[in-house]
Order: structure tokens, then C-alpha cells, then sequence
């Protein structure tokens, strides 16, 4: 209870100083992580968080995941997709799978004696995009909104893309490990579970949008008990996935993505109780990220994961979109600032957690852990540096712009 009562008391101070630190470009969830480090490190720390009950605490990952996804899914913004129908497209079809191709050749050089589908893994942890941390700079009235748009849609759908090919990755990677390992029983077995997540998921989005949005057409609901109904959506896609031997985070996406449509005709908000749900846990999370990284660097270096988590952060997003985009009417310079702005933040840490938990006992779970703690800690640093000096160069040759709302 004491580690509640701190967490409470850090989120408290963030918010009653929010303003002043976002002069610094000190956001909520660096705030947690600087506290969780500082909390956790050393001989004899303050706070240690035992992950003892692994299957509860992996179902409480799982949820919070679901939740994030729900809502990414739910607030994309129709208009965008539509506007820049074509960028997007080319981000999530072309480019994303060239990022997260780049990424596991990039680790089969650092890594070789590591097994295929571990790295395959890797890839899926560290590839996912994340805008909160760097929400100063996808705030920025000096950046174009156009741009600010396209990378909120990304951020959007990308987690929910990836999720299943994490799912396959990591079954692979757990049979490995395994006794007269059937890598295509694993799959099959994965692929089956991603295919009830898609079903279910989708049954529950399309049936709550229908009868939420007939609902209030009619009268018969209020604004607070449909901002609760909105809530009980992804936990019932959640919870009906894993009942029907799926994965849950797979379906509330995809109820996510169901519902949307229907979203746009309730009141404005009725998505902001889940929303603020979601911020709370995932606060707790970067907290609890604080003590990933106390233990990485209290165990020391690694030269190669450095390396790897760099290449990461830059030049695996960088290409594949600079790649992708070719063709289209962005300039050079807009073109570089999408391929450079890949965050990683919360979809890297919970992947990463679930990894670990699924890889526990091979070695492989501690390995993707530690990469995933530096490239998250990595790209903190890079793209927290360089917000200012983008939003100055935009300033110089174009007019402040309508402000999007950060995803992520």
C-alpha cells in the first residue's frame, strides 16, 4: 500500500505543476519513470516491487493493454484517415512491415548466437509506436498539423497491427525451449487464438456500437451511464476472447476499431472515462518501468544492446519510411521528420513485460526485457532532445497550425 500511497503522491505533484514542467518537456509519464528510478535503485531501495504472482500480473498487463489499444482504436480520427488516406497506408502497409523487418535483421547481426524467433520477438517489442512521451512535440503548434495528424493516426493503429504478430512470435519463440517443439502446432495454435480475438472482438464492437448509438438516438441513455457503457466494451471483448481460448487485447482492439464508427454520434467525451483509466495505469506502468531500468543499469552495460537499441530508435524507422514515401507530396523534410519521430514507450514496455513473462526460465525473457528497457530509455533521451530544435526549424517557414489531440 505504501508504493500506492507514493504513486498517488508523484501524479499528484505532476499535475499540480504541470504547466511549469512543460517548459522543460517533463510529461507525466517521464515524471513516473524518474520517480521509479529513483525509488527503486540501489543496495537497499526504498520500494522493490516483487513480480512473484506472475499470472496475475501478467493478466493485469494484459488488461491495461487492452484498455490502450481500445482507445487508440476509438479516437483515431475518421477525417485523417481519409484526408491522408494514402500516407497512412503506406506507413502501416509498407512501412511498418519494413521496420519491423529491418529490426530483426539488425538484431541477427547484434545478437547471433540468439534464437530466430526470440529475435522475431525482439522486433515486435521494439518496433511499436508511442507518442505520449514526445506529446510536447506532437503538441507543437510550430510543427505542421498535417503532420501532427498523420502521426496521430499511425500511433493509433499501429500497436494493434503489430499485436498479433507479437503473439505469433513469442509462441514460437516459448516452443523453442520445448521438449519435441512443434513450431507448427505453436502457430497454428497462435494464429487460431488472434483469429477468436478478431471474432470476438469484432462481435462485441459492432453490437455495443449498434445499440449504443440507437440508444441514444432515441433518449433512452445519459451521457455518464454512456460514458460507462464505452468502459465495458473492451473488458467484455477482453474477457470473452480469453473465455473462447483467444487473446484479449487482440479483440478490444478490434472492438476498438468496430465501435469507432458509432463513437461519432454520442456526445463528445464519452470515450474520456476509459481514456482517463488508461492514463492512470499506464502511469503506474512507467513507474514500474523506473525499476526495470534501476535494475539494468545497476547490473551494468552492454555495449551490443546499446548499439542495437540506437539503431533502433533511428535508422530501423527512418529508411523503411523515408522508403515508403516516395512518391508522395510530402517534402524531403517532412518525409525525414516522420521517418525520425518513432517514439517507443508504453506498447514496448507492456510487450516487453509479457515477453519476459512468456520467455521466463529461457533466457530469452530477461534478453528482450533489457533491450527493450535501453531502446524505450534510448529513444526518452533522442527524441526528447531533439523536439525543440524540430519545432524551431518548422517555425521558420511556417504559419502555427490547429492543434491535434496526441495519441499514444
Amino acid at each position: 500500500m505504501l508504493a500506492v500511497t507514493v504513486i498517488a503522491g508523484i501524479l499528484f505533484t505532476w499535475c499540480v505543476l504541470s504547466r511549469r514542467l512543460a517548459l522543460w518537456s517533463i510529461t507525466a509519464p517521464i515524471a513516473m519513470m524518474v520517480a521509479g528510478i529513483a525509488l527503486t535503485s540501489g543496495s537497499d531501495p526504498p520500494l522493490v516491487f516483487d513480480f512473484g504472482d506472475l499470472a496475475g500480473f501478467e493478466r493485469a498487463v494484459e488488461v491495461v493493454l487492452a484498455l490502450l489499444l481500445f482507445v487508440d482504436a476509438t479516437e483515431v480520427p475518421a477525417g485523417g484517415i481519409r484526408r491522408e488516406r494514402s500516407v497512412v497506408a503506406r506507413l502501416l502497409g509498407v512501412a511498418l512491415p519494413l521496420t519491423l523487418g529491418a529490426a530483426l535483421l539488425s538484431a541477427l547481426v547484434f545478437f547471433p548466437d540468439r534464437p530466430g524467433w526470440v529475435l522475431a520477438t525482439l522486433a515486435t517489442v521494439v518496433v511499436p509506436l508511442d507518442l505520449a512521451p514526445a506529446a510536447a512535440l506532437v503538441r507543437d503548434e510550430r510543427i505542421p498539423a498535417r503532420l501532427r495528424e498523420v502521426l496521430n493516426v499511425e500511433g493509433g493503429l499501429s500497436d494493434g497491427i503489430v499485436s498479433p504478430v507479437f503473439l505469433i512470435c513469442v509462441a514460437a519463440a516459448a516452443e523453442y525451449h520445448t521438449v519435441g517443439s512443434d513450431y507448427a502446432e505453436a502457430l497454428l495454435d497462435a494464429v487460431g487464438a488472434a483469429g477468436w480475438a478478431v471474432g470476438a472482438g469484432s462481435l462485441v464492437g459492432y453490437l455495443a456500437g449498434w445499440l449504443l448509438r440507437r440508444s441514444w438516438a432515441k433518449g433512452w441513455t445519459l451521457p455518464t451511464a454512456a460514458r460507462l457503457a464505452v468502459l465495458s466494451v473492451p473488458l467484455a471483448a477482453y474477457s470473452l476472447s480469453v473465455f473462447l481460448g483467444g487473446n484479449g487485447f487482440v479483440a478490444s482492439f478490434v472492438a476498438g476499431v468496430c465501435v469507432a464508427p458509432a463513437m461519432r454520434h454520442l456526445p463528445e467525451g464519452t470515450v474520456r472515462m476509459t481514456d482517463d483509466l488508461v492514463t492512470l495505469s499506464t502511469l503506474a506502468l512507467w513507474f514500474l518501468f523506473g525499476q526495470l531500468v534501476s535494475d539494468e543499469f545497476w547490473d551494468g552495460f552492454h555495449l551490443s544492446v546499446v548499439l542495437y537499441a540506437v539503431l533502433a530508435c533511428t535508422l530501423v524507422r527512418l529508411v523503411p519510411v523515408m522508403v515508403a514515401l516516395v512518391g508522395t507530396d510530402l517534402s524531403l523534410s517532412d518525409r525525414l521528420f516522420l521517418g525520425w519521430m518513432g517514439p517507443r514507450g508504453v506498447a514496448s514496455v507492456v510487450f516487453g513485460l509479457l515477453a519476459a513473462i512468456e520467455l521466463r526460465g529461457s533466457g530469452g525473457g530477461d534478453f528482450i526485457s533489457r533491450v527493450m528497457v535501453i531502446t524505450v530509455m534510448v529513444s526518452i533521451v533522442l527524441h526528447g532532445l531533439s523536439a525543440e530544435p524540430l519545432g524551431r526549424r518548422y517555425a521558420r517557414g511556417r504559419r502555427p497550425s490547429p492543434q491535434p489531440r496526441v495519441r499514444g
